[in-house]
C-alpha cells in the first residue's frame, strides 16, 4: 500500500516538473520578448555606428601656435629693425607701412573683431596685425585662404572671415571719404588738370566699364550673368581722372548687359538730376556750356555729357581730335589696369558665392586704391580745407519739382548739344596744336 502511494506521489511530482519545464519553454519562446530583444540589439548597433561616424567627422584640433606667428610677423615687418625693408613691405602690402598701420588702428577702434581678445583659458587670440595682413595678402595676391596658414598660423575659415570683415568695415569707415562725389573745389581742380594735361576744357574724367569673372556663380544665375558663350561676369562702371583717382564706382550689374544697360541703371547723374551737383561753367570756341562731360568710347549714347571720338575720320582736324580723345580716355583704362595689378583678387575669377561679398571686396579695393594715391601725393584733393570738407557732405533731399527734373534730364540727353560740343572741341584742339607748332 505504501509502495503504491509512493509511486503515485513520484508520478505526480514528475508530471508537475514536466509542466513547469513546458511553461518555461513557452516563456522562452515568447515572440514579444524576442522582438524586444531584436529591437534593442538593432538600436545598439545603430548607436555604435553613429558614434563611429561622429568620431570620423570630429574636426581634429591643430595647435598652430598663433603667438609664434605674431612674433614672426612683427620681427619681419613691424619691429624697430625689421628683417624686410620699406621697399619690400610696399611691394608685398601694396602700401607704405604708415598707411597700413593707420588702417589697422582704424579697424581696431571700429570693431571688436580686430581687437586681440582672450579665450576661456586666458590665452590671447590672433592679433590685429595678423588679421589685417591675412586680408591684405588675399586682396593683393588673390591666393586661397589656406595659403597663409603656414606663415600667419591662421586657419582657412578664419582667414576668409578676416577678409570679409576687413572689406565690410573698410567700406563703413572710409567709404564716405574715398568713394564720395567731387565737390565744388574738386570739380575746379579736375577741370584745370584735364585742360592742362589733355587740352579738354570742361572734362570731368573718363567713363568705362570693367568685367570681373565670377567663377562660383550659381547655376540658376549663369544665364543672366553670361554674355554669349563666355563665363559669368559682374560689371564695374567707373569714372577716373588723370591722376587715376576713381570718383565713381557702380558695381553689381549682371555681366550679360553692355555699357548702355549699365548706364541706364547707374546713379552717375543722380546729383545732377536732383540739383545737388556743383556748378560747371566753361567756354570752348566761343560757346559757353553749363555741364561738364566725360570721355567715352563709341558704344555710349550721344548725350550732352559725353564726348566720343569719330569712327573713321578723314579730315585732319577730326583725325587729331580722335587721337587726343582716345589718348585722354585711356585714364580710366589705366586706372583699371593699376587696380587689377595692385589687387590681384579682382583680376582673377571670383571664388565666392554672394554678390554682396563681391561688392564689398570690389569697393574695398577701390578705397585702398584711392588711399594709396593720396598717400603717395598723386591726388588733387585738399583734405585740409575745412570748406571743402563741409561741401563734401552729401546733400539729402531736394526741393526741385518734377518739371525741373524732366528738363534737366532732357538737357543731359540733348544730342544737338553733344554734336555742337564735339565740333567746338575739334576747333579748340586744332587751334591749340597750330599755336604750339606755328
Amino acid at each position: 500500500m505504501s509502495h503504491s502511494t509512493d509511486s503515485s506521489r513520484s508520478s505526480s511530482s514528475s508530471t508537475s516538473e514536466e509542466e513547469v519545464h513546458v511553461q518555461i519553454d513557452e516563456q522562452d519562446d515568447d515572440p514579444v520578448e524576442d522582438l524586444m530583444l531584436m529591437v534593442l540589439q538593432q538600436h545598439q548597433q545603430v548607436m555604435e555606428a553613429y558614434q563611429r561616424r561622429e568620431t570620423r567627422r570630429r574636426r581634429r584640433f591643430i595647435q598652430r601656435n598663433r603667438e609664434a606667428g605674431h612674433e614672426r610677423l612683427v620681427n619681419d615687418y613691424f619691429s624697430t629693425n625689421p628683417v624686410y625693408h620699406d621697399g619690400i613691405f610696399r611691394r608685398r602690402f601694396r602700401m607704405r607701412r604708415e598707411l597700413f598701420l593707420r588702417i589697422v588702428t582704424a579697424l581696431e577702434n571700429h570693431s571688436t573683431f580686430f581687437q586681440q581678445r582672450e579665450d576661456a583659458v586666458r590665452r590671447k587670440g590672433l592679433s590685429p596685425l595678423q588679421k589685417c595682413t591675412a586680408a591684405i595678402r588675399q586682396l593683393a595676391y588673390g591666393v586661397p585662404a589656406d595659403h597663409l596658414d603656414e606663415y600667419l598660423r591662421m586657419g582657412e575659415s578664419t582667414a576668409i572671415r578676416c577678409l570679409f570683415k576687413f572689406c565690410e568695415y573698410l567700406v563703413e569707415i572710409f567709404g564716405d571719404r574715398y568713394l564720395r562725389r567731387p565737390n565744388a573745389d574738386d570739380v575746379q581742380r579736375l577741370l584745370q588738370m584735364h585742360d592742362d594735361r589733355h587740352g579738354f576744357p570742361g572734362m570731368l574724367g573718363s567713363l568705362d566699364c570693367m568685367h570681373w569673372k565670377w567663377k562660383n556663380c550659381p547655376i540658376a544665375w549663369k544665364g543672366q550673368f553670361t554674355r554669349g558663350h563666355g563665363s559669368p561676369t559682374i560689371v564695374l562702371e567707373a569714372v577716373a581722372s588723370h591722376d587715376l583717382w576713381i570718383w565713381h564706382a557702380f558695381f553689381g550689374v549682371a555681366g550679360s548687359r553692355n555699357d548702355i544697360n549699365v548706364l541706364y541703371e547707374s546713379p552717375i547723374f543722380n546729383n545732377v538730376l536732383q540739383g545737388n551737383a556743383p556748378e560747371v561753367n566753361f567756354t570752348v570756341n566761343g560757346t559757353t556750356y553749363t555741364k561738364g562731360y566725360y570721355l567715352t568710347d563709341g558704344i555710349y549714347p550721344e548725350w550732352a555729357t559725353f564726348v566720343k571720338a569719330f569712327p573713321c575720320p578723314e579730315d585732319p582736324k577730326r583725325k587729331l581730335f580722335k587721337e587726343r580723345q582716345e589718348s585722354a580716355r585711356k585714364d580710366v583704362e589705366r586706372a583699371f589696369g593699376v587696380l587689377q595689378s595692385r589687387w590681384a583678387i579682382v583680376r582673377g575669377p571670383a571664388r565666392y558665392w554672394y554678390r554682396k561679398k563681391l561688392k564689398q571686396i570690389m569697393l574695398a579695393c577701390i578705397i585702398l586704391h584711392n588711399m594709396i594715391i593720396e598717400d603717395e601725393g598723386g591726388h588733387v584733393i585738399d583734405w585740409y580745407n575745412d570748406e571743402a570738407d563741409e561741401l563734401a557732405q552729401p546733400i539729402l533731399g531736394s526741393n526741385r519739382g518734377f518739371q525741373d527734373y524732366l528738363r534737366t534730364n532732357s538737357e543731359l540727353r540733348d544730342t544737338q548739344v553733344h554734336h555742337q560740343l564735339r565740333a567746338d572741341l575739334v576747333e579748340h584742339i586744332w587751334g591749340n596744336c597750330n599755336n604750339m607748332n606755328p
